[in-house]
């Protein structure tokens, strides 16, 4: 295989519910344009796509199983994935599918993340990844994440959250943290 042949794009949680306002305040409003561009870019050249949902077991969250915000939003429309499955928890390396037995069984040794929440499931699946030897590229505004409140109660903006994101993963060794723009160049 080329290396062009073993790097996957994971694709996480990019469902309707994350636009609904009980979330709160986000950043980069123009991640759903990079996450299609790299669809795009991906489908175009045949490459493997993994599309993940979270299926919240809360009982009163839209990410439910059979709720509107379970599905994937219109970017995601049309998407020919090669795998897609839930899961319960932050890393889509403990889903409902053994995420690293398909990739290994493929011969996939690189992957590139996009997806929703950057700090959460994003962060999560790109360490994890890293930790299981993967060459993992995160697609930092390919993804976006929330205003949250600490255990103090003082809040961090989304973009504070997606800085701290970047360098966890930059400064730990668990990914490259790029742009949408640097990944399409070296397709």
């Amino acid at each position: 295989m080329t290396t062009e042949e073993t790097k996957a794009l994971l694709v996480i949680d990019v469902q309707r519910g994350f636009d609904e306002p009980v979330w709160g305040p986000r950043d980069n409003p123009g991640a759903e344009a990079n996450i299609k561009a790299l669809v795009d870019a991906w489908q175009e050249r045949g490459l493997p796509i993994v599309l993940v949902h979270h299926d919240s077991v809360k009982p009163g969250s839209s990410l439910r199983p059979g709720q509107e915000g379970n599905h994937f939003k219109p970017e995601l429309d049309g998407v020919r994935a090669d795998l897609v499955f839930g899961k319960k928890v932050n890393s889509a390396f403990h889903g409902d599918i053994d995420l690293d037995g398909w990739l290994k069984t493929r011969g996939i040794t690189s992957f590139v993340l996009a997806g929703i929440q950057t700090n959460f499931c994003c962060e999560t699946t790109a360490r994890v990844g890293g930790n299981l030897g993967y060459d993992v590229t995160f697609a930092l505004d390919a993804t976006f994440t929330f205003d949250l409140a600490g255990p103090d109660g003082s809040v961090l903006t989304a973009g504070e959250l997606s800085k701290a994101t970047a360098t966890n993963l930059h400064g730990g060794g668990f990914a490259t943290v790029t742009s949408t723009k640097e990944i399409l160049g070296t397709l």
